[in-house]
């Protein structure tokens, strides 16, 4: 058997290790953490695997050991604490071993006391199926039933038992497969890929939260297409987000094709990826085109266009965020990131105003950066002349954001005044009138017919005001 250096484990698993040793069960540290440090990734989360009663040996380890946040879950005789040790702090669940059986219709697992060889072949992969003895006797041997160190060389990805019955037993494992494969940049084995295809809509009885906590994790890794490649190849993607999907494929009429807008968005995010761990953003990316199938339009004399594709995009991102349950805090800034995906493309192409850059800019407010970095991400010529040309037209427009922005002081992105301010100017009460006001303020700042002053916007609502107000008494209602 191989083993693992002292040096390579933090300390406190070992007294963990003597703990089990005094309360008679075999102790075992088991799954990603023993993968992860074979390959040497960081890791701050760690699964030990208890023979015996887990629930008494967790009251232990909390008491000996400081542990805080203790929560016990006496049911799946699983408790899960954090722990320090001086190579960090660690997030600790330890749990008795298992061997499961399920229903065809539930991926909740009938779950009964099993052995430690029960337990390891009922994991999903066979990098996740090594276990490290951490009692004295034995301690830091790797047992290894399923060639799982030969499967981290290889870099590849396999099921300790049949793929079928592994993906039939816990349809998740198949999402995992996918994030996987991207995170570490695995291959998954052929039957892999192909029991998958056969059990894709299985993944329905899986939480809508369960299956986008995976879909997140693959967005949040180095290649995200990798892994969404293997989504849409194995008809995971079209059971979880059929929305997505449908942008697969390249039509012809007349001999005119459009490109496949599923791919291209998979370049995007690729292309997004190094320059921003932001996940709404990533996932903006991803749904940036999502409307591209709804609005696609030929016509003989233009050929194919996609009018409205990034309004209509906003509406189809909101019906998303609700039915796969997303928070909704970053809705809106998703939908920004649509609508406004393809604003910085004409300014680029010609000679811009200081009006059009500063209505980017208050359009865009403290989130330009980001959508400069999305309409970059968003160039997948595979032409580099044309790519070089039209990142150099975007730079042009950064550097005149930056002039109007120095000049203007519009760098806090907001109006120099707000809906407040000229309620308490005006004395009004909160109304359409006091939106029209505001309106117009804004629009006279943007277009450069007042500059980015408060006195000078004071001024103006004043004037704008007594022209409504003469209006009004004219007969002519607003």
């Amino acid at each position: 058997m191989t083993t693992i250096p002292q040096p390579s484990i933090p300390e406190i698993l070992y007294r963990i290790g003597d703990m089990a040793d005094r309360s008679g069960v075999g102790c075992y540290l088991v799954g990603g953490y023993v993968r992860d440090m074979m390959m040497q990734r960081p890791c701050t989360d760690i699964d030990i695997m208890v023979i015996g009663d887990p629930v008494p040996f967790a009251k232990t380890v909390r008491d000996e050991l400081n542990g805080r946040n203790f929560v016990l879950f006496e049911r799946f005789r699983t408790a899960q604490l954090e722990l320090s040790d001086p190579m960090g702090t660690f997030k600790v669940e330890l749990v008795g071993a298992r061997k499961e059986s399920y229903n065809s219709d539930s991926r909740k697992p009938v779950t009964l006391i099993g052995t430690l060889d029960d337990d390891l072949s009922r994991r999903d992969f066979t990098i996740n199926s090594l276990a490290l003895v951490l009692n004295r006797e034995g301690r830091n041997e790797i047992i290894d039933h399923f060639h799982g160190r030969e499967d981290l060389g290889a870099r590849i990805l396999r099921t300790p038992l049949d793929p079928l019955q592994t993906f039939s037993d816990d349809p998740l494992r198949m999402m995992r497969a996918a994030r996987f494969a991207a995170q570490l940049d695995f291959t998954l084995l052929p039957e892999v890929l192909e029991a998958m295809k056969v059990m894709s809509e299985r993944i329905k009885i899986v939480s809508i939260e369960r299956v986008s906590h995976e879909l997140f994790k693959i967005m949040l890794s180095p290649r995200p297409s990798k892994g969404l490649i293997i989504l849409y190849e194995t008809g995971l993607l079209k059971e979880i987000l059929p929305e997505v999907a449908a942008m697969a494929g390249i039509e012809q009429v007349d001999g005119l094709g459009h490109k496949d807008t599923l791919f291209h968005t998979f370049k995007v995010i690729d292309n997004l990826a190094p320059h921003s761990d932001n996940l709404w953003l990533r996932m903006a990316a991803l749904l940036h085109d999502i409307a591209k199938p709804a609005t696609k339009r030929f016509s003989k004399s233009a050929g194919w266009s996609f009018h409205g594709h990034d309004a209509v995009g906003t509406r189809i991102v909101a019906k998303l965020f609700r039915q796969m349950h997303w928070p909704l805090d970053p809705l809106d800034y998703v939908q920004k990131m649509v609508r406004l995906h393809h604003r910085p493309i004409p300014l680029s192409k010609e000679e811009i105003s200081d009006s059009a850059i500063r209505r980017l800019m208050f359009d865009a407010g403290e989130d330009l950066q980001d959508l400069m970095n999305l309409c970059r991400a968003d160039v997948t010529s595979k032409n580099p002349r044309k790519v070089l040309r039209i990142m150099s037209n975007f730079n042009h427009v950064e550097k005149k954001i930056a002039e109007v922005g120095e000049k203007d002081q519009l760098a806090k992105w907001r109006p120099p005044l707000s809906g407040e301010d000229i309620m308490t100017t005006l004395d009004l009460s909160e109304g359409k009138m006091v939106g029209i006001i505001k309106k117009r303020m804004e629009n006279a700042v943007i277009d450069g017919l007042i500059p980015y002053d408060r006195d000078a916007a004071l001024d103006y609502i004043r004037q704008v005001y007594r022209e409504l107000s003469d209006e009004t008494s004219g007969g002519r209602k607003q």
